[in-house]
């Protein structure tokens, strides 16, 4: 009875250690299957948020590259739907949205600069020669220094830069020389170096968000407002404009953005679809821009826009006024310096 007893125990200490064993070796190929795939890749729809018109190069460009690169590279498991327009808010509004991640993906300017100082870089004025010029530097070392807070800081990941263009005054009246911006009532984007220097060059600056700008000219609530000649023709703003100064003031990039946490639910597969995509959207939009300068000009020429260029000397008034813009950003960071010198070699 001892015997059968012990045979017993033993046996049910042979089946205990079989079964720890075969437990032991199945988690071991589960965890080598987790680490070899760690997710599965999921069906998501990613809203893409802008504030440019339906036909502007930025639009052209998501739906003519973004949009079927990815919803066809990603094998359908990703899908884009693109709200251009302020569809989905004012810049503010949906570069919050992309934020907290009720917006997968947006296209802003550099509203994000207050908290990320060294973003509001590449709108400092008379700063880029020519198109080439920026590309070199935002699409090179100098872009990514630019962005490398803004994961940290604001939860969102820079995708591409992209270009809204060399901004240039529009206005009701012919600005013929810079003593012409005394008292002209001018829309400014609500960022503190827009409107520092506007208020130099002794315009009077009203800030408004870019939704209202069309109805702030056409009520004559203000009197001209400065973006890329290819804005104003999208947005019809020429309807209520007479005037176009070619100062090249100011150029002014996008960023294409994605929320972080939106990023890392996807499949390594899937984020370099879309990281893909955006570059080469981004790069194509790029090519519209620049090439649409002298197309854009015609027609709002044949819409009754007058231009006035400048000369040497209006752009040395002009670049006179703005310099204390220079020394209070000199004196506020003292890298600002250092990245403009940085930036202006890359010209020559």
């Amino acid at each position: 009875m001892k015997v059968k007893k012990g045979l017993w125990v033993l046996s049910g200490l042979v089946l205990m250690s079989f079964l720890f064993l075969a437990g032991c070796g199945s988690k071991e190929a589960e965890n080598s299957t987790s680490s070899e795939n760690p997710t599965e890749a999921k069906t998501y729809t990613i809203k893409v948020a802008n504030y440019f018109a339906t036909d502007h190069p930025q639009n052209i460009a998501l739906r003519e590259k973004f949009k079927p690169m990815v919803e066809e590279m990603s094998g359908g498991t990703l899908k884009v739907q693109i709200y251009d327009n302020s569809k989905l808010g004012a810049e503010k509004e949906f570069y919050d949205g992309v934020r907290n991640g009720t917006i997968e993906m947006g296209i802003p300017g550099m509203i994000m600069q207050s908290d990320i100082p060294k973003l509001a870089v590449g709108e400092w004025p008379f700063l880029f020669k020519d198109y080439e010029h920026v590309k070199k530097v935002l699409n090179g070392p100098i872009g990514e220094e630019l962005t490398e807070d803004l994961e940290k800081v604001h939860g969102v990941k820079a995708l591409a830069w992209s270009a809204n263009g060399f901004r240039m005054f529009s206005s009701n009246r012919t600005l013929a020389s810079i003593e012409d911006f005394k008292g002209l009532r001018l829309r400014m984007p609500n960022i503190p170096n827009y409107i520092k220097l506007g208020q130099l060059l002794g315009a009077n600056v009203t800030p408004l968000p870019f939704s209202e700008v069309f109805t702030a000219l056409e009520q004559k609530v203000v009197d001209g407002q400065d973006n890329p000649i290819a804005t104003l023709k999208a947005s019809g703003w020429y309807e209520v404009q007479t005037d176009v100064l070619e100062s090249r003031h100011m150029f002014s990039p996008n960023l294409y953005i994605i929320n972080l946490n939106f990023w890392n639910k996807l499949t390594p597969e899937q984020q370099n679809v879309i990281q893909e995509a955006a570059k080469a959207s981004a790069s194509y939009e790029w090519e519209l821009m620049e090439k649409s300068y002298e197309d854009d000009k015609k027609f709002l020429e044949e819409k009754g826009i007058k231009f006035t260029p400048v000369d040497d000397k209006y752009r040395a008034d002009l670049e006179a006024a703005v310099q204390p813009l220079y020394d209070e950003i000199y004196q506020t960071y003292p890298w600002a310096k250092d990245i403009v010198e940085r930036i202006k070699a890359e010209a020559k």
